[in-house]
């Protein structure tokens, strides 16, 4: 799917673990303050290469739906990923996401979450997409609210990022109601 600015959206690829090692790499610092601390081997193509083929199990176990932006030079330049779908009488998932540094500001990440939440609609038969955002991350927390998504709460000391327990706010969108962006 064009997202404007010759950026793509499209399913990961078994190939692409090269392309998102030197994609990571280029945005280290970018996505520290966000992300769990990385190893050094995360930053590796035969780490990435082994996370795509773990990542591409899951979505074929119907667990995970993974997804790359690209540019028109076919560099990676960003991520998301709808993971823990549950099926039965919750049908929801967990969304994650990041953008290149030198692309944030421009509406692309926004205009990903749209197409995403569509396909977990409408491919995937999902009800309700969750997210979460560190506290201070109002960047993420626009990019959520201008998709529907409304805060449901704050999870004291939810993950581990940077290094340290951090806590979060907790956003959801039921995918059946139309999307009524407060950005």
């Amino acid at each position: 799917m064009d997202l404007g600015d010759g950026i793509l959206l499209r399913p990961l690829l078994t190939g692409d673990g090269t392309e998102l090692a030197a994609a990571y790499s280029r945005n280290r610092a970018h996505l520290a303050p966000w992300e769990p601390a990385r190893s050094e081997g995360f930053f590796t193509a035969a780490w990435q290469k082994a996370h795509v083929e773990e990542s591409l199990r899951a979505v074929a176990q119907g667990r995970s739906a993974a997804f790359v932006l690209e540019d028109a030079g076919a560099r990676i330049v960003g991520r998301l990923n709808l993971s823990d779908i549950v099926r039965g009488v919750f049908l929801s998932a967990h969304l994650g996401y990041w953008i290149d540094q030198d692309l944030t500001g421009r509406g692309l990440m926004r205009r990903a979450v749209a197409a995403v939440c569509a396909q977990a609609r409408d491919d995937l038969g999902l009800h309700r997409v969750q997210a979460a955002t560190l506290v201070h991350n109002e960047a993420s927390q626009h990019v959520l609210r201008a998709n529907g998504f409304t805060e449901i709460g704050r999870a004291p000391r939810y993950l581990r990022i940077a290094g340290e327990w951090q806590d979060h706010l907790l956003f959801q969108r039921i995918l059946d109601d139309a999307p009524t962006a407060r950005a």
